[in-house]
């Protein structure tokens, strides 16, 4: 049996909540097979993150020549990465090996505020990898601080116009009874999507939606199909949340995925 090879690359949540992990757990559920790179090392829990170290970058140029020169990749996740070394060697492979599917969810601040980008990082993410990408991943937070507006409408459309071609903002950091996913378009078009909310908010269910559409995406759906499926998952993953630790639940990855 063949499955869709998905090259994730992100930091390390020793709680298991998020980040490698969490990818890992939910490019398999959904029918993947992960291949797995560390972009840094965090001392993180489930109430956030402590401290943060990358990981050679040139360590990482030559996991992703070995795993090139062997495996057929179907597409590219990213979460935590580390420093704009990590960015740059990324680019650098991408461009070498693209184009490919890329879900780039940018990791900026732990739910608890845990700084996990500095200023260099971002301005590498940006100007290497948003155009690149098929899809961001921010949530509110994030989408606010990338765009500069707490409005997600306009916020998007900056990012849009600095040359992302989808931003998917995510709403699961929000209030109110449903989870609204907005989905904008470089073209100016754009997509909602309503989801009942469960409680407050979960440790690693960003990560969780990026690695399953990224998955949905190596399958080779299209952009909407990939989000449609990956956020049903998402929703039972977290309907059967865990009580890990003290802070917030983890998404119970072990539910079945959607894919054909």
């Amino acid at each position: 049996m063949k499955r869709p090879n998905v090259l994730i690359l992100s930091g390390l949540d020793p709680s298991g909540g998020a980040g490698l992990q969490a990818d890992i757990q939910a490019v398999t559920a959904m029918g993947g097979h992960p291949l797995p790179l560390l972009g840094c090392l965090t001392v993180q829990d489930t109430h956030n993150v402590h401290n943060a170290a990358p990981v050679d970058a040139d360590l990482i140029r030559q996991q992703l020549q070995a795993l090139a020169g062997d495996i057929p990749i179907h597409a590219v996740k990213t979460g935590a990465l580390g420093n704009e070394a990590v960015v740059s060697v990324l680019a650098d492979f991408l461009e070498q090996h693209g184009p490919l599917p890329l879900v780039v969810d940018p990791v900026i601040k732990a739910a608890g505020g845990g700084d996990l980008a500095d200023a260099a990082l971002l301005d590498a993410i940006r100007t290497r990898l948003f155009e690149r990408a098929t899809v961001i991943t921010p949530n509110g937070v994030e989408l606010a601080s990338l765009g500069g507006s707490d409005d997600p409408a306009e916020a998007a459309r900056t990012l849009t116009d600095q040359g992302c071609r989808a931003v998917l903002a995510t709403g699961g950091h929000g209030r109110g009874p449903e989870v609204v996913n907005q989905l904008f378009y470089q073209d100016g078009t754009s997509q909602h999507w309503r989801l009942p909310r469960h409680g407050g908010e979960y440790h690693g269910s960003g990560c969780t939606l990026a690695a399953a559409i990224a998955s949905g995406l190596a399958e080779g759906h299209d952009l909407e199909t990939a989000i449609d499926h990956a956020q049903q998952y998402v929703r039972r993953t977290i309907e059967h949340a865990m009580n890990v630790g003290g802070g917030q639940p983890v998404p119970d990855r072990h539910q079945p995925g959607d894919h054909a």
